[in-house]
């Protein structure tokens, strides 16, 4: 038996477009200089204090958590709007009900987003029961800390080294290395193949094919296990 954790904005939803406009209206009703989309995905992952104070780090983090609500506030408004859907990137839904029904596996959540984020992703796609563990922003401190995959393995009975956490950003692979689990990322998401393998990734999907097939890699029982050989 293996864990498959998965990151959620980036890897499994198309996060992109909210979490862009909502740090522009946050900021924009801060009275803070808007950051450009690039500069916001790049922060995408962090709890949210720590990703507002990296765009705008001479704000004082007494501070922080005023702007913390003003961006909850714009997201819910923005989300209310229908303007930037979270749609599940093409391939993610049918692979995780494949993996899903699968007794040699558990699936679990490591994300930056809040409780709320995820019952919302989780209600618009029809995962219910589909992750066995779940570790949020409300729940642990902020990637790369490890408590988000080590929690999850407890609660599932696993040990990290027999756990792969899939995410598309350099705090997913960092906090994977931190916890003493396998990192693999995907290509289709904040950054490149070549920052996510600097961060301790084992290898990167281009395709939800490719990350379904070293999946089925991984979770093979020794010697049969092929992925980072």
């Amino acid at each position: 038996m293996r864990a498959i954790l998965f990151d959620c904005d980036g890897t499994l939803a198309d996060s992109f477009g909210l979490i862009c406009e909502t740090m522009r209206r946050c900021f924009e009703k801060a009275g803070l200089p808007e950051p450009d989309d690039a500069a916001t995905r790049g922060i995408i992952g962090l709890s949210l204090d720590l990703a507002i104070h990296r765009l705008a780090p001479t704000v004082a983090p007494r501070d922080l958590p005023a702007l913390v609500d003003t961006y909850r506030d714009a997201f819910h408004e923005i989300r209310a709007e229908g303007t930037y859907p979270e749609r599940l990137f093409p391939g993610i839904e049918p692979m995780l009900r494949r993996l899903a029904q699968r007794d040699d596996v558990l699936l679990g959540m490591v994300t930056g987003k809040s409780r709320r984020g995820v019952s919302y992703v989780v209600e618009a796609h029809d995962l219910h029961g589909m992750f066995a563990a779940v570790r949020t922003a409300d729940d642990c401190p902020s990637k790369p800390h490890p408590a988000m995959v080590t929690e999850c393995c407890d609660l599932l009975g696993m040990r990290p080294q027999d756990t792969l956490v899939v995410g598309d950003a350099v705090y997913d692979m960092q906090m994977a290395v931190a916890a003493g689990a396998v990192g693999w990322g995907v290509a289709w998401g904040a950054q490149s193949a070549e920052t996510l393998i600097s961060a301790g990734a084992r290898g990167v999907a281009q395709t939800v094919g490719e990350l379904e097939a070293a999946l089925a890699a991984w979770s093979m029982p020794e010697p049969s296990r092929v992925v980072g050989a």
